[in-house]
Formats: C-alpha cells, structure tokens, sequence
C-alpha cells in the first residue's frame, strides 16, 4: 500500500521522524480497515494529537478518517464520543466520507449547537455549503457572526449568498439590534451584506 496517495499535500513533510512513523503505520491500519474492524485504526484516530503535535493533528486524523472511510454508524460515533479535536477532524473530513446528505447533516447540526468556535467554523465548510437547507444555512452565518467566527470560514459563502434577499433581512436586523443597543456592527456583516446584492 501506498501510504502517501491519502496523505494531504505537505503533511509528511512537516512530522518528525518518529511521528512521520507513527503516521505510516497508523495509515496503513486505516486503509485495511475492512480487514481489521474499527479497533485496528480508531486508536490512533484518538492519539493523533499527542504523537503528532497539535498542529499537525487535524490534518492527521482527517487522513486517516479518509483512508478508514468509515460508515455512518461509526462516523457517528467517532464524532459523538471524541474530543472536540476529534469531531473538528470528523466535520472536516465529511466531503470525503461518502455519507448520506442526512447523515453527515445531523452532525453539521450538532456542531452548530455547539459554544466551541472550532467546532462552528469546521461545521461550515464544504459538506454544509453542498447539503445544508438554505433555512439552516443562513442561520450558521449567524452563528459565526455571534460567536465571532470570522465568515471567511462558511464555505461557498459568495455562491450561496448571492442575490439572497432572506439573508440580507436577517443581517439588517441583527445589525440594527447591535446598534440600537450600542454595541458595534462587525465588520463581517457588512462583508456579507455585500455579497447578498451581487
């Protein structure tokens, strides 16, 4: 097996050698997943950020999620009883995993729920820009306006801003509400408001 082919561009290049080790082998038993069942990978799913170094663990585990290529089940589960560093990887790694518009969904939904930014801004990304109804969509630009996720993490935001009508409704109001309570307008908001007139 080729460990390299689901490795992301520059990731191996930036581990040590011990961790890049580590990394192979935890790949290797990610991509025969169907042999070895869950316990043979999730392991290392789970101990990516100490072997790895934090900065590097997101892109370590959504590797590996990607080899493994688990079901929905086990997707789920992963998100559900991991770290929020391992449902960060989970959200980030949902273009890839081959689930069901509901199935991913119902996690994206959960993270939004959710008071960690972290997890607000991965919940944003691709597989919500593809599958998220517009109701919800627009709702999650709100969240990160809340929480001060910056909104250059909403993927698609440009596309699916455009010309919506709703969305420029419901960023007048909040900008209003910020005002009329003397609390300043962030700058994102202007920023999308923009994009809705295009």
């Amino acid at each position: 097996m080729t460990t390299t082919a689901t490795a992301p561009d520059g990731l191996r290049d930036t581990l040590p050698p011990s961790a890049l080790a580590w990394f192979d082998e935890a790949l290797a038993r990610a991509a025969s997943a169907g042999a070895g069942g869950p316990a043979a990978w999730e392991p290392r799913f789970a101990e990516a950020g100490r072997r790895c170094g934090p900065a590097a663990a997101d892109a370590v585990r959504t590797a590996l999620l990607r080899a493994a290529r688990p079901g929905p089940a086990d997707t789920a589960r992963l998100y559900r009883h991991g770290s929020a560093a391992e449902r960060r990887a989970v959200l980030l790694a949902l273009p890839d995993l081959g689930l069901a518009p509901a199935e991913g969904l119902a996690l994206v939904e959960d993270a939004l729920r959710a008071n960690d930014t972290s997890l607000v801004a991965a919940a944003v990304g691709p597989f919500a820009a593809a599958h998220l109804p517009a109701h919800a969509w627009r709702h999650a630009v709100l969240k990160c306006l809340f929480t001060g996720v910056p909104v250059a993490a909403v993927a698609g935001l440009a596309d699916r801003s455009r010309g919506d009508g709703e969305l420029a409704r419901m960023l007048t109001d909040y900008a209003a509400e910020r005002s009329a309570a003397g609390r300043p307008v962030p700058d994102d908001v202007r920023r999308v408001l923009a994009l809705t007139e295009v």
